[in-house]
This record gives structure tokens, sequence and C-alpha cells, in this order.
């Protein structure tokens, strides 16, 4: 570890947290009257996950909720990102709320508070009500309307206490691999018909932003994840390739939150309808960015590695579909656990994209960064995971280069607080600051997580 003055230095008054969602961590599927989701049906199905867990348990935080309370408050951290599970507030996806799912998050924010901790609360991290997915789910332009009767019950339930507000967590994310490719819940490989769902989870953003804020809510922003799109060559067709993924992973959201319009071709192929843009196009008091890794696209027809390699999903089968564009590896950096490239100058790349493409954009939040290692307890009980360590300490050094160029960035938030269900990976890629035994549950702070109390308590 290295001593506190070569520490990331951040701006004065810079907040640093850690970040987690629901179904990865919560557990407590069945327990006071939490409907299904769509991720407990998906993971219900064989072959999905690449160990054929679930998150029926995961960490167990529902019933933990104070001890992981007083690991945040052990950091420094003061800020929280956590998500709320939909089907514990509405189990079927609308009607009147579940008291009990309700009194868990209230309690949450409250013990946040009492630790001198920011709530920043996430309203949809995947975790769909099944009933609303039998309906067609995001492909069903219903499902915005309900999704900003959640936010509006959410909103005056905890709206008083809650600093900031993110909708929709990573709607790109959400429209590729559950929608596009299948490899997320619901598991449906509409290919480009998946664009309706892209649309209507930004009208859900929209319609959100406007009932947090009618029923009393402080902040509202976003969640959206970014990364540097990398042409393979200067090529007309890799140039033109690595165009287009970049309008569909970087502007799809982006543009219409911030610009109030759909970039390129995209415009005539989405379902708007009158009032879309204007719902959606919200003023936002922040925007949030998850970063991990750019991207290398090249022309259709050139791939060296499946999308699922560099999306975050080695589920067999994961992008053999025939896609307007290749992907190709990007080489000479080092790699997470999971694979991905380690290449903190691309979150400067990201801050400083925002910043020239959107002059009116409102203060950045790094809303998740971090690497899966699978680092677990010696005979001592000593997690030693320094590569996490160098990997935040050198993306806050981008963090803090963005800054100092001008990019108006005031918080990070780690992902993750501790090791969880990771997706279609289940238990085999660990992202926490503090290692979890997934059989007795217990909780170990790592290493990594001693480092990043160094660097907080350097900042202060």
């Amino acid at each position: 570890m290295g001593t506190m003055t070569d520490l990331p230095r951040l701006p004065k008054g810079f907040t640093f947290g850690t970040s987690t969602a629901s179904y990865q961590i919560e557990g407590a599927v069945h327990v006071d009257g939490r409907g299904m989701s769509i991720w407990d049906s998906f993971c219900a199905k064989p072959g999905t996950i690449l160990d054929s867990s679930s998150g029926a348990v995961a960490c167990d935080h529902y019933h933990r909720l104070d001890e992981d309370v007083a690991l945040m408050a052990g950091l420094g951290t003061q800020g929280y990102r956590f998500s709320i599970a939909w089907p514990r507030i509405q189990p079927t996806g609308s009607g009147a709320p579940n008291q009990a799912g309700i009194d868990f998050y209230s309690r949450l924010v409250d013990k946040l508070l009492e630790a001198g901790i920011e709530p920043m609360a996430t309203l949809y991290h995947w975790d769909l009500p099944q009933a609303l997915e039998d309906q067609g789910g995001w492909v069903n332009r219903d499902t915005t309307a309900r999704f900003g009767e959640y936010a509006a019950i959410m909103a005056e339930a905890i709206g008083d206490r809650v600093g900031k507000w993110c909708p929709v967590n990573e709607p790109n994310v959400v429209t590729l691999l559950g929608y596009g490719l299948g490899i997320h819940a619901p598991g449906k490989s509409l290919m480009f018909d998946s664009l309706a769902v892209a649309h209507h989870l930004n009208v859900g953003h929209g319609l959100a932003v406007q009932a947090l804020r009618a029923n009393g809510a402080k902040a509202v922003g976003s969640a959206t994840n970014h990364m540097p799109v990398w042409p393979l060559s200067q090529d007309e067709d890799d140039l033109a390739a690595a165009g287009l993924y970049d309008d569909m992973w970087n502007r799809m959201a982006a543009d219409p939150m911030l610009l109030g319009s759909y970039p390129g071709d995209f415009a005539m192929l989405m379902p708007v309808a009158d009032g879309d843009l204007e719902t959606i196009h919200q003023p936002l008091d922040f925007y949030g960015v998850n970063y991990y890794n750019p991207m290398k696209i090249g022309a259709a027809g050139k791939q060296t590695v499946s999308v699922g390699e560099v999306t975050g999903s080695t589920a067999e089968g994961f992008g053999a579909a025939e896609m307007p564009f290749s992907v190709h590896e990007i080489e000479g950096y080092e790699r997470t656990g999971f694979g991905w490239p380690i290449v903190p100058s691309g979150m400067t790349e990201v801050l400083m994209m925002l910043r020239d493409r959107y002059p009116d954009i409102p203060p950045i939040y790094v809303t998740e960064n971090g690497c899966a290692y699978a680092h677990g307890p010696d005979e001592e009980g000593y997690v030693d995971d320094q590569p996490r360590i160098d990997y935040y300490n050198s993306h806050l050094r981008a963090v803090a280069h963005a800054a100092s160029q001008g990019v108006d960035v005031r918080g990070y938030y780690a992902w993750s607080l501790m090791d969880n269900f990771e997706w279609a990976e289940g238990y085999t890629q660990r992202f926490g600051l503090v290692h979890i035994d997934f059989d007795t549950l217990k909780r170990t702070p790592k290493a990594s997580y001693e480092g990043y109390a160094d660097v907080i308590k350097a900042n202060k």
C-alpha cells in the first residue's frame, strides 16, 4: 500500500461511496410479500447462469442490513448507492404498495443517515416484476406508466430522506443483454427489435423523474454505462461501424436525456409517440456514469471475439448473432479476473467525451467502477487483493485528471461494497471490497477495503 502522499487526490468536497444492487445482495426472495422478478424466473431455467446459482440467498443483506451499514461506516464513505427491488414494493408491478417492502428500505435509509452516509437510490436495477414481463415487460409501452407509479410510491415513502435518485441503471445493458441477445433476464433474443425496449426505458426514466420531483425528491440523475469506442482501423467501414456502436451504446439514452433527440439513424427507428422526447428530456440534477472498459469495434464480418467476452458475459452461445459490427480484443493491457482490459485512461476519455458532447450536462458522478478478482482469505483470514487497490487508485487518478481538465465530476461509487451474485456469471466473479463466504455468509474486509479507506482519509 502506498503512503498517504501518493494516494489519488480528488477535488474538495468530493463524495466517495460504494454501490450495490438489490437482486445481487438481498436474498430473501420469498420473504415479507416480495413478488417474483424476472431474475428469479431466469435463474430457474437450466443453462442460463454459469454456476447454476441464483440470488435467492446472495449475501442475505435483507437480514444483515445493520452489519453491512457498519462496514460502510468503517470505510468512511459519504455515499451509498443501492437499488430498490420493485417486486418488494409492488409484487405484481402495479397496485397498492407492500408495506413490508417499504419498511425495509425506510430502515436502510435511516441506518445510512445515522452513519453519516447519503443514500442514493436506484429504482430499477434489472429486477422487473415477473407479472409485468408476462404482459410484455419493457417491450410493452404500458410498463413505462407502471414505472412512473412505482417511482411516485417510493418518493412519497422515502423521498424526504434520500439525497439522490437514479431511475434506471444501464438502460443500454438491459436492452442489449436482456432483450437483444438474451444473455440476461428476461432472456429474449429480439436483436434490433429490442429498440422499443431502449425507447420505453428512456420514457420510463422521464416519467420517473417527473413522479420523483412531484413527490418531493431532492436530486434526480441517471446511471448510464459509457465506454470509449475505438475503431479497429481508420478504414471507412471500420469507422462507420464504430460510429454506429458509439451511437447505440453511448448516445441512445444520453442524447434523448440531455439533448431531447435520438442520434443518427436511430431517430427514425425508435417508436416515438407525440411528447415522448419532451418526457425523456427532463432537467437532471446530476449525470451518473458507470465505466468499466473500452470496446474495439470493426466492420461486420471481422469478428475475433464474442460481444459477451467484452460486455460482461461468458455464457455459452453469446454473441453468435449477426451484428452490423464486429468486436475485437483490446491488446497491450492487463486484465481483471473477468478478462476485461484495465484502461484507466478510458475513464478520463469518457468523462471528457460527455463534457464535450453535452455542454449543458449537469455535475457528473461515477456511479459504478470496479473489477473482479478471485482472491479469497489466506490461513490467517487476510484477503490480499493488491490488484484491486491498484485498479481503484489508477481509476481515481483518471477521474482527478478529468477534473483538472475542467470536467465537473463530484463523486465516485466503487462497485461493489461486497462480493455478490454477478448476473449470468453467478458467484464465479467477485467485485467486492468485502469478501463473502457464500456458505457461511461471513463478511471479511479485503486489503482493498483498507486501501479505499486510506484514499478517503487522505482526501478529508
